[in-house]
């Protein structure tokens, strides 16, 4: 029996390099496909990387909206008629509203840039090395109302250099989101991981502790 195509909204607001990073692995016969990406932003460049792969766009930009409703009530507007398993969050930089994660609970999906719980919000770089930590990552997790605070399903880390900054941790963390990425999202399309009672499972268990890259890496 062949299983179904998931059908894959992205969203996003600069370069789309995680939207790349997808569209490299669909076309090595994924279990999923992009049906559309949106904007928030005019000048973001993932709409030409969707374009050149003939994938439907959309620009919704947040400056012409009064609050963050109405923005988003024009963002599900974009996004239902085309039916996606899945919203995947690629670099998109709006905090969202319980009205949005709420519509798109266990069917959206978000990458940041630490081993979360540590560092939610922005320079998350930075902000690990303030700390003297010894190693910095990526985490993918379900959105929830709770900004960065969703059940995580990988993460992925590296060891911290002693002449690190903050521009050489973000250059490596973002070489690991192109391979975590399309991993996850592969792992739902083939119904290996879920969204339940507000927790991530994988292979019908509950994750305790996060997937880790580095064991799908080395098999």
């Amino acid at each position: 029996m062949t299983a179904s195509i998931l059908n894959v909204v992205v969203l996003l607001s600069g370069n789309g390099s995680n939207l790349q990073a997808l569209l490299d692995y669909q076309s090595q016969n994924a279990h999923f496909r992009i049906v559309k990406v949106i904007a928030n932003r005019p000048d973001a460049f993932g709409l030409e990387r969707a374009k050149r792969h003939n994938i439907e766009t959309a620009l919704v930009d947040h400056r012409c909206f009064d609050n963050r409703e109405t923005f988003e009530q024009a963002l599900i507007k974009q996004i239902d008629p085309v039916q996606p398993g899945l919203v995947v969050l690629a670099g998109f930089m709006r905090i969202l509203t319980p009205l949005f994660t709420q519509h798109y609970l266990g069917r959206m999906l978000n990458i940041h840039p630490s081993l979360l719980p540590k560092y939610p919000g922005l320079n998350t770089h930075q902000r690990a090395l303030d700390a003297g930590d010894a190693y910095h990552g990526l985490s993918i997790h379900y959105v929830t109302a709770e900004l960065d605070g969703g059940p995580v399903i990988l993460q992925a880390s590296l060891p911290i250099e002693i002449d690190a900054t903050a521009e050489s941790l973000q250059q490596q963390v973002h070489q690991l989101e192109h391979q975590a990425y399309p991993l996850v999202v592969e792992l739902i399309a083939k119904q290996h991981v879920q969204l339940k009672d507000n927790q991530a499972w994988h292979l019908q268990q509950p994750l305790l502790t996060p997937l880790q890259l580095a064991d799908f890496k080395h098999g």
